[in-house]
């Protein structure tokens, strides 16, 4: 077997991912997806183990060299725009720099993640529709919430498999929401303490709970394709301001949750299952075509990032 270049495990991580939110579902127009840092192969240096975060920072590059990680799958791609040199002055490039240098690669599945079935977007949508537990576990809340659901921009051409893939989501409620709920919902899902809300200066504060939605579009991230969609609710990530009043001015409601709370809880809640089960499966194949070492073990493991965090904060005094 010819000696090989790139880490056998991450090979193996990077065909799983390319199996589960395949490339070519990324918005091409704008985004840069795949294998950004294919770092050097050191045989024995690195432990077979992946670590998923949101954003790669300076604190995430640190947690995963000193997990020894092999690969890092970051959801927003580190090198989005043309590069016209690698220096030690930008705290991306120096990022770069080093996990080259540690030899851990990294890959960026973005907008594929987004736009697959049962990716992001998708789990956006049972975040508005799941059974809501109880404090004490046994009994529920929240009922789980029928509705429909169809895609808001079908990707072109898709791979085989991906027919029904595309960007954004609209949901249906088969019976009216109250804000109240959906927000209780999403908190919830979510984990967060707190989302950002607009509703229309023509309803009272102490009503705005009770407003009645019927149907909502689902962006994660930057929610601007969502601009102008007949909706009542607009659920995202983030709206500018002046993006957020105009949607207010046309009696609709918006829920923001800061732009990477939309994207982070899909790691632990869904992909760490995915990956892990699909990585699996390409170990499994990688052995059978006599690409994986024999001193190899076949054990990985495959963590979320305990450092990635949105950089925004609720502070109050």
């Amino acid at each position: 077997m010819a000696k090989p270049t790139f880490s056998p495990f991450s090979q193996a991580v990077v065909g799983a991912m390319r199996k589960l939110y395949p490339e070519k579902l990324a918005d091409s127009s704008f985004d840069n997806t795949g294998l950004l840092l294919e770092a050097p192969y050191r045989p024995g240096h690195l432990q077979n183990s992946a670590l998923l975060t949101v954003d790669l920072t300076r604190a995430v590059a640190d947690e995963a060299i000193a997990r020894k990680d092999s690969i890092i799958i970051a959801y927003h791609p580190i090198i989005f725009r043309p590069l016209k040199a690698l220096t030690q002055s930008n705290t991306q490039q120096s990022t770069l720099l080093r996990l080259a240098q540690e030899g851990v690669s990294v890959y960026s599945p973005h907008t594929a993640l987004d736009a697959a079935e049962n990716g992001l977007n998708d789990f956006l949508v049972t975040c508005l529709t799941a059974e809501k537990p109880t404090a004490d576990g046994n009994s529920t809340g929240l009922s789980k919430v029928h509705h429909d659901s169809s895609v808001l921009t079908p990707v072109k051409d898709a791979p085989q498999g991906f027919e029904s893939a595309g960007y954004g989501r609209i949901v249906r409620f088969h019976t009216p929401q109250t804000l109240g709920d959906i927000i209780a919902r999403i908190t919830f899902q979510l984990k967060l303490s707190c989302v950002s809300v607009a509703t229309p200066q023509s309803i009272p504060t102490e009503k705005r709970n009770q407003i009645k939605i019927s149907s909502v579009g689902i962006c994660a991230g930057s929610g601007s394709m969502l601009n102008g969609l007949d909706v009542d609710l607009l659920f995202t990530g983030e709206l500018s301001h002046h993006e957020a009043l105009a949607a207010i001015e046309k009696g609709k409601c918006v829920i923001t949750t800061f732009h990477s709370n939309s994207e982070r809880r899909f790691l632990e809640a869904r992909l760490l299952d995915q990956l892990n089960a699909a990585t699996k499966e390409e170990v499994e194949e990688l052995g059978k075509k006599g690409q994986w070492e024999e001193s190899l073990t076949k054990d990985f493991t495959i963590a979320a990032s305990k450092t990635d965090r949105d950089p925004f904060v609720v502070a109050m005094n």
